[in-house]
């Protein structure tokens, strides 16, 4: 499996835990960590897809959002020092 699974396979996985499947085996089949599915199990839980896809939007957007935060302070702080040394 890629480093990121899709929605729609963290969806099965998490069904086919849910149903029975013993953890080891899902873990082999997928190609997955065990821990990661114990994370993806209480991250996730009983969401339907479109749910996790709009988390995981968010997070990108939010991630996104702290790197612009991030170089706007850098730069804020890069004027305040030019003006302090103009005075």
């Amino acid at each position: 499996m890629t480093k990121h699974a899709s929605e729609a396979q963290i969806v099965k996985i998490l069904e086919e835990f849910r149903t029975g499947s013993k953890a080891d085996d899902l873990c082999r089949t997928y190609g997955i960590a065990r821990a990661t599915l114990y994370k993806w199990r209480d991250k996730y839980g009983d969401m339907p897809i479109s749910e996790i896809k709009r988390i995981k939007h968010l997070e990108h957007e939010n991630q996104k959002l702290k790197a612009m935060y991030a170089e706007l302070s850098l730069r804020n702080e890069a004027l305040k020092d030019i003006i302090a040394k103009k005075l």
